[in-house]
């Protein structure tokens, strides 16, 4: 690309040089060329008078008296009735410039001058027609080459960009080059190195929250399995099959969840639920690893209550709650329900250490653990109560609270076609 500019510009140059250098110099030779004629008439009418002048007054004319009357490296030759020709200078030979003029005594005055005089000047022009033209020529080349390194940089940038990109490497450069057209491709590929790392870092979410997600299910549905394995009695394998089966819906719910928002996260199932079942069945899976660590996990507080959300989400939040208790805290973990407002609030509590001061409110942030831990269940459920209008929060680190803030009552959402209010 750059040579095929530089070619192009050069020969654009050359075109207008030859068109109008041709030009120039010809119509400077024939300046030149008058200009020397209408000096050598004017000095053979300037002669002539200065003859009559002299012969009026019956002065004397020689070659002595005009030789400082005719410029030098001409020729003037002046023939008066009835004396000898008088010559001033030398006589040139080969082409010469002559003029002839008549004075008003009948004498005849004839100068001449060598055309190589005009030839010296019109070389003298040419030779600065040339240089200048050189120098356009030198101008054209250097613009040409600044001006295609000024468009082919740009596109090299571009390519090394997009195949940045192409290799995974999805960082946006922010890189302006000052020409419109670039400025825009440019403007392109930065937003979809954008679009491409938000699409990377929400599977690499996806991968992260699915893998912490399904960890507790697939553990609980192990143990239920492993009780079945090791009994006999027809009553307790019913019971445990009818609890696996729930686990299984539950990671079945997990995975659809984790599915709609990775599609779409502000994408929520809400719905009017009992909270008292979703506790219940958290109680009923969360039991036997208490037991197996000899600790006690139980539930207080108001009964019978309503929330809108999904369930399978409040679910997964307890969860994640009793699972921090369970590997960070100590005692007996307790899940008490209460009122506030418009709001059903669900409260977590053991009798643990509580959450370390230099980690404050930053226990949410994702990769913030206080121990051997992912560093993201925290963070996952918080997601998970935010995406049908909860909230998550601590609202004491020692001894630890967790609350999980449920609306009572569905919002009001506006339909597309008439613009009115319904109830979900």
């Amino acid at each position: 690309m750059r040579r095929r500019l530089i070619q192009s510009t050069l020969a654009v140059v050359l075109v207008v040089i030859a068109v109008f250098g041709v030009s120039l110099v010809i119509v400077e030779t024939r300046t030149i060329s008058n200009s020397a004629q209408e000096r050598v008439d004017s000095e053979a009418l300037r002669l002539a008078s200065i003859v009559d002048s002299r012969l009026v007054g019956s002065e004397d004319v020689t070659a002595e008296i005009l030789r400082d009357q005719v410029t030098q490296d001409r020729y003037a030759e002046i023939r008066i009735p009835g004396r000898t020709v008088i010559q001033v200078g030398t006589e040139p030979r080969g082409d010469v410039i002559k003029a002839t003029a008549r004075g008003e005594e009948g004498e005849t005055v004839l100068v001449q001058e060598p055309r190589s005089t005009v030839t010296r000047e019109v070389g003298r022009t040419l030779l600065i027609i040339g240089l200048v033209a050189l120098l356009a020529v030198i101008a054209a080349v250097l613009l040409a080459i600044r001006q295609a390194n000024r468009l082919a940089s740009p596109l090299t940038d571009l390519a090394e960009t997009a195949e940045r990109l192409g290799s995974g490497d999805p960082r946006p450069r922010h890189k302006r080059y000052a020409v419109p057209e670039l400025d825009r491709v440019a403007d392109v590929l930065d937003a979809s190195a954008e679009r491409i790392a938000r699409m990377l870092t929400a599977e690499r979410r996806l991968a992260a929250d699915a893998s912490h997600q399904l960890r507790t299910p697939l553990t609980a549905l192990s143990m239920r399995l492993e009780e079945i394995t090791l009994t006999d009695d027809p009553d307790t394998v019913k019971e445990e099959a009818t609890i696996a089966l729930t686990q299984v819906e539950r990671l079945t719910d997990v995975v659809e969840r984790l599915l709609t928002n990775a599609r779409d996260p502000r994408t929520g199932s809400a719905v009017t639920f009992d909270l008292d079942e979703v506790i219940q069945q958290q109680l009923e899976e969360w039991r036997p690893a208490y037991r197996g660590v000899g600790r006690a996990i139980v539930s207080s507080g108001k009964r019978h209550l309503r929330a809108v959300g999904t369930p399978g989400a409040v679910a997964q939040v307890l969860a994640a709650l009793i699972e921090n208790s369970l590997m960070h805290g100590g005692g007996t973990v307790a899940l008490r329900t209460r009122v506030t407002g418009n709001q059903s609030v669900v409260e977590v509590t053991d009798e643990g250490p509580g959450v370390p001061a230099d980690l404050g409110a930053r226990i949410f942030e994702r990769a913030i653990s206080g121990r051997n831990s992912t560093g993201i269940g925290l963070a996952v459920a918080r997601d998970l109560a935010e995406a049908d209008g909860g909230r998550l929060e601590m609202l004491q680190t020692q001894p630890p609270i967790f609350a999980l803030f449920l609306s009572r009552t569905a919002p009001q959402k506006r339909t597309a076609e008439d613009g009115e209010p319904t109830v979900r």
